[in-house]
């Protein structure tokens, strides 16, 4: 055993089969070359029709080329990283770090508490030791529904944690487990067990549930503990005071399981809220449990997770804690990024949220480059990265100062005392939200936050388990997906056109191909711009009968016919690759087209409106319940549409657009077929007919469809007009 101590606590292999994907990026690289010399070769005199319309393709296509080499970075090197748990046990199990985890949620509508408390409760039951583990919920929502149900989930997890190590639970979320889980009916003594501790889960859940339809507590309810005497002060979850309630004290002897066995730390924190202070959204709720956090238990490593995204699986800390604890690499380790995966997708991925590319070759693809990027769920961090800290590279971390607490105020004080650190009035005049804790005047406060912590020497680590890490709720609509990228891409850009800017952030602090690589998601908003142009500007000219493209005799057409049918081919075998099918790929290829024309266009409008000073920062949370009759056309991969908004305005113009073009084309076609004239016109035709074949589901929605999920008649009216209005 004594060799083993010598031995790495993880390894990191480079991705096979990369010959091929450089062969592919230099045939496309060579394509594109061929395609710019047909453009420039072929340029419309002055004065001759299109000549404007061709020199747009033309910058179009060389921004995309342009994004293609960023992406094209960003996957040449991809790596994956295999951790050794057995090793970390048998040096350090009696001196395992504390970890601190923090779930956040902002609304009981939108996010149930009865969620809520599930990815809570999956998190006590981590396979490590329960005395190290201290969990905080954040509910900027400052509810007492909120708070019922964690003291309901902490009077359940004395019966829960130690069922979950009994029987090996995995995952550790009762819901999750429970609807998937099957009854151990060949020992009777076992399944006695298991069915009262599910009949104990569904009379909590059915308490939880009823109290929140009645949308107040009782006064039978509100005597159960002396938290509830907060909310006689609360105006508004808009307007509060500091909700601090430690559930379970960790450090408390006397506080055990149903089997005698230590619990973990469980406290309820609603910070302080008046309407004079900006409270900073979900980076604001985080700086503040880093404070008290760091007041109650102060573990070295910190967790966070969403709401929604439950632990699947129990020895994730135990992966994380290879990284940190290496001693060879591990005092460079800043964050330990898990990728997100959702537990309600459908076969074909309808709404292209599986994030399957992005989480398989692009994060793994940062990791080479330098290190991933924080995405705000599933991410373990070292306590001190989030304090500002710089990397010492020559510093070898003391695991075992941490392995004890030494806090030894009463539980009372600890509470008093955390509540000052939540105030509003705490942060004014420090370096929070600017050099301490998660950066503000963002909306993805957690990209800015991680490129931050690499600016300062550390090194983040993407680790993608075969069994994932955390398990969420995907998208159940349309409206849903395009929003949230709408959010996401305002973000992105925010930062790339700020000083945060990679290159001016970054300079000289990561790596060049690092700096690139963030850049593949603030160019999201601007390439909306370029693919709307796309989108229309070829489809117009077929009508009017302006050609942009060779004809289909010309050797210059291969040029056009080989990149595209290389790329989606490419596109298409990676998807299959990473377990998806030729359906979610057609699917992945309509989402890519609408979050580019919507998303991503609201996103930079947002961004030019705010900056003007029109509109002001939002932070818009995404829905994570559906109705029966949405969950079930979910199920179906039936797109739901059901409500007037100006991002399904657009699609429906477009779509219309792009119909009325097409058959114009077509009809231009067929009037002159003696002088072939098809010719000239076929990849316009191709690309306008393409175009149509992918909005089936929009005119579908306009025109065949009479349920309340179809387009509003608003809408149709609208898009109508406007495309008519194009036309013209």
């Amino acid at each position: 055993m004594a060799k083993d101590d010598n031995l790495p606590l993880f390894e990191t292999k480079s991705a096979k089969g990369r010959i091929l994907f450089q062969i592919y990026s230099l045939l496309i690289f060579v394509g594109t070359c061929f395609i710019f010399a047909y453009r420039l070769s072929h340029i419309p005199a002055k004065g001759e029709p299109g000549r404007w319309a061709w020199m747009g393709l033309f910058f179009s296509e060389l921004w995309f080329c342009f994004y293609w080499f960023v992406t094209t970075v960003v996957r040449w090197n991809p790596i994956y990283r295999n951790t050794f748990k057995d090793r970390l046990s048998h040096r350090y199990e009696k001196a395992l770090p504390g970890i601190d985890i923090f779930v956040c949620t902002a609304d009981p509508v939108i996010e149930p508490p009865v969620m809520v408390i599930n990815t809570v409760l999956s998190v006590m039951a981590y396979d490590y030791p329960a005395e190290k583990l201290s969990v905080y919920l954040s509910d900027d929502g400052g509810s007492d529904l909120t708070f019922y149900a964690m003291l309901e989930a902490s009077r359940f997890s004395k019966i829960w944690l130690p069922f979950c190590k009994k029987f090996k639970v995995e995952p550790r979320s009762p819901e999750a487990y429970f609807r998937t889980a099957v009854e151990p009916l060949g020992e009777p003594v076992l399944a006695k067990e298991w069915s009262t501790v599910k009949m104990l889960y569904e009379d909590m859940k059915k308490r939880i549930e009823n109290t929140t339809k009645l949308g107040q507590i009782s006064k039978e309810i509100s005597k159960e503990h002396k938290g509830f005497n907060e909310w006689i002060l609360v105006a508004s979850r808009h307007d509060h005071q500091t909700i601090l309630q430690i559930l379970i004290d960790g450090r408390d002897s006397e506080v055990v399981d149903i089997q005698g066995q230590p619990l973990p730390t469980l406290v309820y924190l609603a910070r302080e809220k008046r309407t004079q202070y900006h409270h900073h959204f979900k980076a604001g709720a985080m700086n503040a449990l880093i404070r008290v956090s760091s007041r109650i238990s102060n573990s070295p490593i910190i967790l966070n997770v969403d709401c929604d995204m439950y632990s699947n699986n129990s020895k994730s800390v135990r992966d994380a804690l290879c990284f940190f604890m290496d001693e060879e690499k591990g005092n460079e380790v800043g964050f330990v990024q898990f990728p997100q995966a959702f537990e309600n997708l459908t076969k074909n991925d309808v709404y292209s949220s599986s994030l399957n590319i992005t989480m398989k070759m692009e994060m793994p693809g940062f990791d080479g480059n330098g290190g991933p990027c924080f995405i705000g769920t599933g991410c373990f961090h070292r306590r001190e990265t989030l304090s500002g800290k710089k990397c010492n590279k020559n510093y070898k971390e003391d695991w075992k100062r941490w392995s004890n607490r030494s806090v030894e105020e009463s539980t009372r004080v600890l509470e008093e005392t955390g509540k000052i650190l939540a105030s509003c009035s705490y942060e004014e005049n420090t370096q929070w939200g600017k050099e301490i804790g998660l950066k503000y005047d963002s909306a993805v406060e957690d990209v800015l936050t991680g490129l931050a912590i690499q600016c300062r020497g550390w090194r983040s680590i993407y680790f993608n388990p075969e069994r994932k890490g955390f398990l969420g709720v995907a998208h159940t609509t349309l409206l849903q997906s395009l929003v949230q990228h709408r959010r996401w891409s305002d973000g992105d850009f925010q930062i790339l056109a700020s000083r945060h800017c990679p290159f001016v952030l970054g300079y000289k602090k990561i790596p060049l191909k690092l700096q690139l690589s963030y850049c593949i998601y603030p160019l999201w908003a601007p390439t909306s711009l370029t693919t709307l142009y796309y989108v229309i500007v070829p489809s117009l000219c077929l009508l009017k009968g302006i050609s942009l493209f060779p004809q289909i005799s010309e050797p210059w057409v291969l040029a056009f016919v080989f990149v595209i049918f290389l790329h989606r081919a490419y596109s298409l075998g990676e998807c299959i690759w990473f377990g998806g099918t030729f359906k979610g790929w057609w699917n992945d290829q309509r989402m890519w087209l609408y979050r580019r024309t919507t998303s991503y266009f609201f996103g930079l409008l947002d961004y030019i409106l705010r900056r003007l000073g029109f509109t002001k920062s939002t932070f818009l949370i995404t829905t994570k319940v559906a109705d029966d009759d949405v969950s079930q056309r979910y199920d179906q991969e039936v797109i739901e549409f059901g409500t007037s908004s100006p991002i399904f305005t657009i699609l429906a113009t477009l779509a219309l657009l792009n119909a009325f073009c097409f058959f114009g084309g077509l009809k231009r076609v067929i009037a002159d077929l003696e002088t072939m004239v098809w010719e000239q016109f076929a990849l316009q035709i191709l690309l306008c007919g393409l175009l149509v074949f992918i909005n089936l589901p929009v005119y579908q929605g306009l025109f065949f469809r009479k349920d309340v999920a179809s387009l509003p008649t608003s809408v149709s009216y609208q898009s109508t007009i406007f495309a008519l209005l194009a036309l013209h």
